[in-house]
């Protein structure tokens, strides 16, 4: 399994893995034991891990969710020792320990409670080879800039090009 095919799913518990995309939403799988597959509407909050970002005060903005499951694994060894309940004091400075540059106005205590809560399940789960070392798994962002004037004219040329090739 990778770490693009996990999903959380809003008001439910656990994770679940991407099946299939369909034309009214996705079709889930449950991690547990239990394996009920479910279709998740397109008005259902399904959150993507591997599209999951922490906002960070520096030029990157944002850090990976896989990322920061590595600098929690890599700090913690594995079991963190926390929970949603833990003070919230606590748990933003377990999160500052791991990631010292986070964004403290965008990222809630209950952010953090969710990566802990996530974490711990991946952790659960036996798939914590998906926050290891795997950097072949990353997702890669590209950022591209387009000139909307030069686009514009290769559609335009573009199209000259297919009516004189008929």
């Amino acid at each position: 399994m990778k770490f693009t095919e996990i999903a959380a799913l809003s008001g439910k518990k656990g994770l679940f893995k991407v099946i299939n995309p369909t034309r009214s939403g996705v079709i889930l799988e449950s991690l547990d034991r239990f394996k009920k597959r479910m279709i998740a509407g397109v008005s259902a909050k399904v959150s993507i891990f591997s599209e999951i970002s922490i906002y960070v005060m520096d030029e990157a903005e944002s850090v990976p969710l896989q990322e920061v499951f590595r600098a929690i694994y890599k700090t913690y060894a594995g079991e963190v020792g926390l929970d949603k309940k833990s003070d919230p004091e606590e748990l933003k400075s377990f999160f500052k320990s791991v990631l010292p540059n986070y964004d403290v106005d965008k990222v809630y205590v209950s952010d953090i409670k969710k990566v802990i809560t996530w974490y711990q399940s991946l952790l659960s789960l036996e798939l914590d080879h998906l926050i290891k070392d795997d950097v072949h798994e990353l997702p890669i962002k590209k950022k591209i800039k387009l000139e909307i004037g030069d686009d514009v004219e290769k559609v335009k040329a573009k199209k000259k090009n297919d009516k004189g090739v008929k």
